[in-house]
């Protein structure tokens, strides 16, 4: 029972992963950036919600729908002032991502300068009792956790998959110069994508504020890496790779902490990573490109 219980407890911490890593899957099947600022986007996140929760004293409906909508907005204005130009001259994919790395660090930065660098303490959002099933008890925030997330991305893959835009990203994706052709305004998709990815951060951080209610401006550091590393581990720019990814690593670090160290963890999680690239480089459900010639 006790083996089952942490596996559902992995679950849990995996689905705020598996959230954030699928920004950085849909980013990277669009214009093959890694948006290492996205991590930062969780910080983001969790600050609007103190703002308006703690600091503005208003409702919790208020304070979520207020931090998703702020960092959509955020993810856009990032992609327009700090990768736009880059992506339109086709610079290297090194100078987008030295320039991803200064975002985080600005981000941070400016944060500190808002905030201070003390943590804050956030109030529990979404309580309600335990729930007992057979032997295992599961949490008000780890049943929040996993079922927000399906419910994430059964609709990120509905609108992937049915929705016009959704269509215009697949189009983007596999041929932007095709996609530019057949009329499709590849600026405004890269920009939506980079709203819904910073969105879906935001989930994931009023999830995480949830769960660690204890927030401050270098949060979004490990968190976003770790976060990559389930994009990876599933395979960067599938979307149910990245929840895959992201499950399988929060049930490696609940199973890693339980029963042999919580020093531990990141060196097993990471280990992973690395045993997994060997056996299969594209990710568990990732696929080979050949580059055309």
């Amino acid at each position: 029972m006790e083996f089952l219980s942490q596996v559902i407890n992995g679950l849990g911490i995996g689905s705020i992963y598996a959230l954030v890593a699928l920004g950085y899957s849909m980013v990277y099947g669009i214009v093959q950036l890694i948006n290492f600022a996205h991590g930062d986007i969780i910080m983001v996140g969790a600050y609007a919600v103190f703002v308006i929760l703690v600091m503005m004293n208003l409702p919790l409906w208020l304070a979520v729908l207020g931090s998703i909508l702020f960092c959509g907005i955020a993810g856009v204005v990032i992609e327009r002032v700090a990768y736009h130009r880059l992506l339109v001259h086709d610079a290297p994919r090194i100078s987008l991502l030295i320039t991803a790395i200064g975002v985080s660090i600005f981000l941070q930065n400016l944060y500190q300068l808002l905030f201070g660098s003390d943590p804050k303490s956030m109030p529990k959002m979404f309580t309600f009792a335990p729930l007992q099933l057979g032997g295992i008890q599961l949490t008000s925030s780890t049943i929040i956790n996993i079922s927000v997330s399906v419910v994430m991305m059964a609709g990120l893959q509905l609108l992937v998959s049915k929705m016009k835009i959704g269509k215009a990203m697949r189009a983007t994706s596999e041929d932007a110069g095709a996609a530019k052709l057949m009329g499709i305004n590849t600026n405004t998709t890269i920009a939506f994508t980079f709203g819904i990815g910073s969105a879906l951060a935001a989930v994931g951080a009023v999830l995480y504020c949830n769960t660690y209610p204890q927030i401050k401006p270098v949060m979004g550091g490990l968190l976003g890496l770790k976060a990559f590393v389930a994009a990876v581990l599933g395979g960067i720019g599938s979307i149910p790779g990245a929840m895959l990814g992201g499950y399988l690593l929060g049930v490696a670090e609940s199973m890693t902490n339980a029963y042999i160290s919580s020093n531990l963890t990141d060196a097993v999680v990471f280990g992973i990573l690395i045993i997994v690239l060997l056996v299969k480089p594209t990710g568990l459900l990732g696929k080979n490109t050949r580059e055309k010639v």
